[in-house]
Order: structure tokens, then sequence, then C-alpha cells
């Protein structure tokens, strides 16, 4: 059994009708339930926006669209991808990985992610290269 504080080992959240944070992509962030070993978060990129492009030092996550239509460019050491997403799609982000993504359709683009493990801080995430421009 993980020795975990009560607020983890039992933790029940709903979605919060307000963006908690905005990622380090810019990405409005909804924030779930997390353990020792990994955190949740719900995820918005609104119609015609583009995230800022970035990579992670030590967490790698799991992506699931629940909602919109768009793309992401992910480039890992010499192969480099862009995959159109719609609902009920997954996909991955390893360790070191630059990635971006934008909304394609009319409605936003909303991701369910898991973070292995759990986001350590402001200082996770580091900007690259990108695939697209972004405004602003």
């Amino acid at each position: 059994m993980l020795d975990l504080p009560l607020n983890q080992a039992l933790d029940y959240k709903r979605l919060a009708n307000h963006c908690d944070t905005l990622a380090p992509d810019g990405s409005e962030i909804r924030l779930l339930s997390s353990t020792g070993r990994g955190s949740m978060v719900h995820c918005t990129l609104n119609p015609g926006e583009v995230s800022l492009p970035v990579a992670h030092r030590t967490v790698e996550e799991v992506w699931y669209f629940l909602e919109g239509r768009g793309q992401v460019w992910r480039k890992y050491g010499d192969e480099e991808r862009v995959v159109d997403v719609t609902p009920g799609g997954s996909l991955s982000i390893p360790v070191g990985a630059h990635f971006q993504f934008r909304t394609t359709g009319d409605s936003p683009l909303r991701i369910l992610i898991v973070t292995m493990p759990p986001w350590p801080g402001e200082d996770e995430a580091y900007r690259v290269p990108g695939r697209w421009p972004v405004e602003g």
C-alpha cells in the first residue's frame, strides 16, 4: 500500500468552471486529482489559438482528447510528427520531446492530461523552436 496523505489517497475533485492556472504553453489548466506518482489536469485551448512550443525537463505526459479538433506537433530526437487530433484519440509526450498544439475547429480543444511524476513547478517547461508561429 502506498503511504499517501489522506487528502491524496482518497481524493475526489470536480472540474472547475474557471481556469486554475495557465500552462507554460499558454493553455488553460483546471486541476484535477493527483497522487505521489502522477497528476491529472483538464486542458483547454480556445478556437484559433496556438500554444507556445515547449519541452519538459523531468515529466512525461499522456493526453486524451475530449472535445474539439486540432493538431499536435512533436519532435523527439530525429523524429518529428504532426498529428490531427479529435475526440477519442490519445498520444504521449516523452520527457524532453518538443511539442506544440493548435485548434483547427470552431470549438475549444479540450484534453485530459496525466503527468508522471506530478507537475513539479514553474521551471519544468522550457521554450523550444516551434512548428507554428504564435501571436503576441
